[in-house]
């Protein structure tokens, strides 16, 4: 119970990831054997290559003489992926990207780089995938051939280790992290802050590196793995100055980067449950933003790690929740783990507005502000549901300990002004793509209007359940301008352009030109009456002169848009502000998922 309220408080250092790591090695030690069990049984599964048994067998070798290196092999991210995927795959007895055998076939491939680490001699066959043979966590041998799916011979011995597959040799150098004629070694980084150094892999070869289904290598240039070393070192010199039992935990169970290219103005990054050490992550442009998005990833990691031992809630399906960081309708599980993730986020923002030596403390003010409300505002919800098991309420216990009285800690006006409205803006977004009201309601509100009446007592509204399916697109653009706005507020006029999807009116907004930004958004409208974001938007730029017609625009965004199109459709005047003003102050019911 120790290690659960230390996870649950976000202090689960390097003992309980240690911990959290020997029981992901036990259970993808029994899916190992299960997977060698259930081909064994089908003398079609490993195709053209040996029985699955042979590798277990290599494996049973390797850990006669070197336990360390199957510690090592067990430990890899990209074997629990390839062992959830394909188990999988035999349960339901389908094909996935590639042919079945070449999936279950994956074994030897493992059982081989975990025989060369160990310095055995021996020969295997393992699988090719468009020419590429793969030996995880070493690297990728590239072989010539036509064939979508083939074999290629492993032989290590005294007189060397090569891969041969086709028409083609590959000799494996010496140091199997760098590349030579025919292979791609796995690059390894060192990064060092004061006293703590971290080993990561840049891994852009594995197979199983990718959220959902195998991928092929996407090889990195030399020239973008010096730029993300550069800004990996720095996000890791963040990390132990703000965070050292962080940066503790990092080092005890994060080993993996899986790199995606460049975003400007956009962070992205994923984790698998299954791949505990592992993040997929888009190069951000500051090392800050690096720092926040890999804690995220590894709050999920360790998270994931606890779920495969304690139930913290059940599979509840449905898609019903309201969440911050998402412009979709989230179920239980997801947002428990949002929870989890944004929960460390915030951390790292809170203590980053405490370091003196960070260049940009105006941004880390704004994150701070807009994660822990993002979290406490979920958490609140969350906290109430059914489905969650009692270690699960225990668990958001510790959580809500924490992010519960950082609600009140003290942020400039300003900043919490902003946090403020872009958390409103994405809110009212939501609500306008996800929700869809009452018709009868919308009828009577339409038909009021058109008879130039007062607006008739429709009482409190409810929220019914989200659609996924959504009504319009969103677009981020204001949040985006609100952080250039705080980081660069001289430049905003320059840049501005630079931002994704922006326009000129999103400019004015974020410029505090709040008539322009009203004249703007019904200028949008004007062009597409349904445009979600021109309706919250215009929500927000009439907040500083009709406080009636913002609360409609903000808070039952989806009503008034259903009623101005239930007017036009009768071909009736509609001015989006004077109807939004109309509608005014109805009481609507809570949030989503509560």
């Amino acid at each position: 119970m120790v290690d659960f309220a230390e996870l649950a408080r976000g202090t689960g250092g390097a003992p309980v990831v240690h911990r959290l790591r020997q029981t992901e090695r036990s259970r993808r030690l029994l899916l190992l054997r299960a997977v060698t069990d259930i081909a064994a049984k089908k003398s079609d599964l490993p195709g053209p290559l040996p029985d699955p048994e042979q590798a277990w067998e290599l494996l049973s070798r390797v850990q006669g003489v070197a336990p360390d290196v199957l510690d090592l092999v067990l430990a890899h991210p990209y074997t629990g992926s390839w062992l959830g995927y394909t188990s999988r795959l035999l349960h339901r007895q389908i094909a996935g990207v590639c042919p079945l055998w070449v999936h279950v076939g994956h074994i030897h491939a493992i059982a081989a780089a975990a025989a060369i680490r160990a310095n055995l001699p021996f020969t295997t066959e393992i699988p090719v995938w468009s020419g590429n043979a793969a030996l995880p966590g070493l690297g990728v041998a590239r072989l010539s051939g036509d064939e979508p799916h083939s074999v290629a011979e492993v032989r290590c011995d005294r007189s060397g280790r090569e891969i041969r597959g086709g028409t083609s040799t590959v000799v494996l150098p010496v140091d199997l992290s760098s590349d030579a004629p025919g292979w791609w070694g796995v690059r390894q980084l060192t990064l060092r802050a004061a006293t703590k150094t971290l080993s990561l892999r840049l891994d852009d070869v594995d197979p199983y590196r990718g959220s959902y289904d195998p991928i092929l290598p996407q090889r990195l240039p030399a020239t973008e793995v010096r730029e993300w070393a550069v800004l990996l070192d720095e996000a890791w010199q963040l990390i132990t100055r703000c965070l050292p039992h962080e940066a503790e935990a990092l080092q005890a169970g994060f080993d993996s980067v899986v790199p995606r290219a460049l975003m400007p103005f956009r962070t992205s990054s994923a984790s698998s449950g299954e791949a505990f050490g592992s993040a997929i992550v888009a190069r951000p442009t500051d090392p800050a933003t690096l720092a926040a998005m890999l804690i995220h990833e590894f709050h999920h990691n360790r998270l994931s790690g606890l779920l495969h031992l304690v139930h913290l809630h059940t599979d509840d399906p449905v898609e019903r929740f309201y969440t911050p960081w998402r412009d979709d309708p989230r179920p239980l599980g997801g947002v428990f783990q949002g929870v989890y993730a944004f929960f460390g986020v915030a951390a790292f923002w809170r203590a980053l507005t405490e370091d003196a030596g960070h260049q940009h403390g105006r941004l880390a003010e704004f994150e701070f502000a807009y994660w822990r409300a993002a979290t406490w505002r979920v958490l609140r919800v969350l906290q109430n549901d059914p489905e969650l098991t009692d270690d699960g309420r225990l668990f958001l216990g510790g959580v809500a300990e924490l992010v519960g009285p950082w609600q009140h800690e003290k942020v400039s006006a300003a900043i919490a002004a902003a946090a403020a409205a872009a958390a409103a803006d994405h809110y009212a977004g939501w609500r306008l793509r996800h929700l869809r009201p009452n018709p009868v309601v919308v009828t009577a509100l339409a038909d009021a209007w058109c008879a130039g009446g007062n607006r008739p007592p429709v009482g409190h509204l409810e929220d019914g359940l989200p659609t996924p399916v959504p009504d319009g697109r969103w677009r981020h653009a204001r949040l985006d301008l609100a952080r250039l706005a705080i980081t660069d507020p001289r430049g905003l006029a320059s840049s501005w352009s630079t931002v994704p999807d922006a326009t000129s009116a999103d400019f004015a907004y974020a410029d505090g030109r709040f008539p322009a930004a009203v004249q703007g958004y019904l200028t949008e409208l004007a062009e597409d009456p349904d445009d979600p974001a021109a309706w919250a938007g215009l929500g927000l730029a009439l907040a500083k002169t009709d406080a009636a017609a913002a609360h409609a625009l903000l808070r039952c965004p989806e009503l008034v848009r259903a009623v101005h199109r239930a007017v036009r459709a009768r071909d009736f005047a509609c001015a989006p502000e004077n109807l939004s003003a109309w509608i005014g102050w109805l009481d609507v019911g809570g949030q989503p998922g509560g």
